[in-house]
C-alpha cells in the first residue's frame, strides 16, 4: 500500500516532466505574458511574505508565550485559512474588504481606497492564505526555545521588546526562516482566493497560477511548460527545508 501511495503522489509529477514540450520551452517562457505573470507572482509573493512576517511573528509570540482566556480559540481562528477552500477565502475577503464590505466600505467612502481587482488585492489574498504557515512554524519554534534565556535577560533589566529582538528572535531564527519559505511558496502558488478577490487582469492581477489556468484552455502544451516553473520552485523549497526536516526528525 505504501508503494501505491508513493506512485499516486509521484506519477503526476513524472507525467508533467514527460509531457513538457522541451523543444518549445524557451519560447513559451519568453513570452511577454509569461514573463509578466512570473514577475507579478514573485513580487506579490515576496510582499505577502513581508506582510506575514510583520504581522505573523508577533501573533506567533502571543500564541506561544501568552496566557489569556480564549487563546485556543484564537489559535483555531488563525488556522482557519489552512482548511478553508481558497475560493471561499476570496469570497470572505470580498465580504470584509470589498467596496460594500465591513472594512472595505469605510475605506472606499472615507479614504477612496478600493482593494478588489488590484495588485494590492493579490497581496492581500496571498497573505490571507499563506500567513498561517508562518505563524504555525514560528509558534512551534517559540514553544521549543528555552525560556530561561528570556528570563535571564529580564532579570538583567532588559525590556520585553529588547528581549524579543535580541534574545528570542535569534533563538527562533531557523523557525522564522523555514516559515517564511513555506509562506512564500504558498503565496506563489495561490490561485482560488486570488482570482476571486483580485480577478484576472494581465499585468495587474494575473499571476503565474492564473496564467497556467488560462493557457490550459488554449494551449495545453504551453500550460505544462508554465507549470514546470512552479514545479521547479516547489522542488527548490523542498531542498531549502531539507536540512531543517532532517534535523527535526533526528
Amino acid at each position: 500500500m505504501a508503494t501505491v501511495a508513493v506512485l499516486f503522489l509521484v506519477v503526476p509529477v513524472i507525467g508533467l516532466l514527460v509531457r513538457t514540450p522541451w523543444s518549445t520551452l524557451g519560447d513559451v517562457l519568453s513570452r511577454d505574458t509569461s514573463i509578466e505573470a512570473l514577475r507579478l507572482s514573485l513580487m506579490c509573493a515576496t510582499l505577502a511574505t513581508a506582510v506575514s512576517l510583520v504581522l505573523g511573528v508577533p501573533l506567533a509570540w502571543v500564541l506561544a508565550r501568552g496566557d489569556f482566556p480564549g487563546r485556543s480559540l484564537l489559535r483555531a481562528a488563525v488556522t482557519v485559512p489552512l482548511v478553508l477552500p481558497p475560493v471561499v477565502g476570496g469570497v470572505a475577503l470580498f465580504a470584509a474588504l470589498g467596496r460594500r464590505g465591513l472594512v472595505g466600505r469605510p475605506l472606499d467612502e472615507i479614504f477612496g481606497i478600493t482593494l478588489p481587482f488590484t495588485t494590492a488585492a493579490v497581496v492581500v489574498a496571498e497573505t490571507f492564505v499563506a500567513m498561517p504557515f508562518l505563524v504555525i512554524a514560528v509558534e512551534g519554534a517559540l514553544r521549543g526555545a528555552d525560556r530561561r534565556y528570556d528570563e535571564a535577560a529580564a532579570t538583567l533589566g532588559a525590556s520585553r521588546w529588547y528581549t524579543f529582538r535580541r534574545v528570542t528572535l535569534p533563538l527562533v531564527a531557523p523557525g522564522v526562516a523555514a516559515g517564511s519559505v513555506l509562506c512564500w511558496a504558498r503565496a506563489l502558488g495561490e490561485f482560488g482566493a486570488t482570482i476571486t478577490f483580485a480577478g484576472n487582469f494581465p499585468g495587474t492581477t494575473r499571476t503565474m497560477p492564473i496564467e497556467v489556468y488560462i493557457t490550459l484552455q488554449q494551449d495545453p502544451a504551453a500550460a505544462v511548460a508554465l507549470s514546470l516553473v512552479l514545479l521547479v520552485v516547489s522542488v527548490a523549497v523542498l531542498a531549502g527545508l531539507r536540512e531543517r526536516w532532517l534535523t527535526t526528525s533526528a
